[in-house]
């Protein structure tokens, strides 16, 4: 499959990989051993402009589509920056504000969008709960109608920038016997009565990304904090899908090339047996198959920003393969990873053991590889 990327194109993506492995990428090995969310590492993604891609320009942003966003994802995850600032980057940009910016009305938009994509604001998307993970209709989080203003009651968990966000796009149910068609969306702002998150979780991977629970105890808000409309917000939660698999997943997509020029070097360095290590056939098969996990996932990811910026239908199909695809072999490229760098791949010391602890979210977050096989095989019909 040829995408046809513009010299445009290629050129912005070569912007944003040096910018990236100049600016942003000496200051990741720190945040991650501390498990830090990073303020200077945001100010200069806001500074460059990324997080606000795909936004107008009259609102602060880029109006670049969805493969510019992806490519700017990959270039940054070929830099070496760490995965978790660029999940903040995800969660803020296309899970919030892009929320915000498809479903607000004007009024919304122009109070929010500039801010997010300035990164003078952080935006978190408040979905998952304790006990509605894929199972979202299950959603026990209840709005209530009270006058003019909703009432919300609930709690939220693996909320990604939580800690340290100050707008939270919150899903709620307007009737639990409803299910799908009773899940509805509000914008909450840090500050409002009843609004709070929890402590940092302390997580296996992408650990500069503040994660944590969000509590709504009759938390009030206005009417003007609707977002869209009642009863839809299940389909606004379906068309961050199509962000999840494209532009969220194309950091792994550079973090394998990035994990490919370190083997691949580290390889041609480390002699035994009076040999640089990648004369042997089990390295090159290591590294042969490391290649072709970045080329089927780059195909995976771009299939699906295409088919965003051609206007076609959500493919389901086609979003499940690569969330499956970058979740399930990606975690197998970067333990092969690790083994080519043998001891010297499992400490600190060496940039490669914290892609196979980052790599294992991308068969959880978003969706698990279970669910995403369980949406495959319904839709083959045989």
């Amino acid at each position: 499959m040829e995408f046809g990327f513009t010299e445009e194109q290629l050129m912005f993506r070569e912007t944003v990989y040096k910018y990236a492995k100049n600016e942003i990428y000496p200051l990741c090995e720190e945040a991650d051993l501390k498990s830090e969310f990073s303020r200077e590492v945001w100010k200069k993604l806001g500074s460059m402009g990324l997080l606000g891609l795909p936004f107008p320009e009259e609102l602060g942003g880029s109006g670049a589509d969805v493969v510019t966003c992806c490519l700017a994802g990959e270039a940054m995850g070929h830099a070496g920056v760490d995965s978790g600032h660029l999940l903040a980057l995800g969660a803020h940009t296309y899970l919030c504000a892009d929320t915000l910016h498809k479903w607000g009305n004007e009024a919304q938009r122009k109070k929010y969008i500039p801010r997010l994509a300035s990164g003078e604001w952080i935006g978190a998307m408040g979905l998952t709960e304790p006990g509605a993970g894929s199972d979202a209709a299950s959603m026990q989080t209840t709005a209530t109608k009270k006058g003019d203003r909703w009432v919300l009651n609930g709690s939220k968990t693996f909320i990604t920038n939580a800690p340290v966000c100050d707008v939270c796009v919150v899903y709620a149910t307007i009737d639990r016997a409803k299910k799908h068609q009773g899940i509805t969306a509000f914008i909450v702002e840090r500050g409002t009565k009843g609004f709070s998150t929890g402590k940092p979780f302390h997580k296996m991977g992408v650990r500069a990304s503040a994660t944590s629970e969000v509590f709504l105890e009759d938390c009030e808000i206005p009417e003007e904090n609707l977002l869209g409309e009642v009863g839809m917000g299940f389909m606004y939660t379906h068309e961050t899908l199509s962000w999840d698999r494209s532009a969220l997943l194309a950091p792994f997509v550079g973090g394998l090339q990035f994990m490919i020029e370190q083997c691949g070097q580290y390889a041609t360095d480390r002699v035994q047996f009076d040999k640089p290590i990648k004369s042997f056939q089990a390295i090159q098969h290591k590294l042969a198959d490391i290649k072709v996990i970045l080329e089927g996932s780059r195909m995976a990811v771009y299939r699906v920003a295409f088919d965003k910026d051609s206007g076609k239908p959500l493919n389901h199909m086609h979003t499940s393969i690569a969330k499956a695809f970058v979740g399930d072999w990606g975690i197998k490229a970067a333990s092969e990873g690790v083994q080519i760098f043998g001891g010297y791949g499992y400490i600190h010391d060496y940039p490669i053991e914290k892609y196979l602890r980052d790599a294992k979210l991308a068969q959880i977050g978003g969706g698990t590889s279970e669910v995403q096989r369980f949406i495959i095989s319904r839709l083959m019909s045989f």
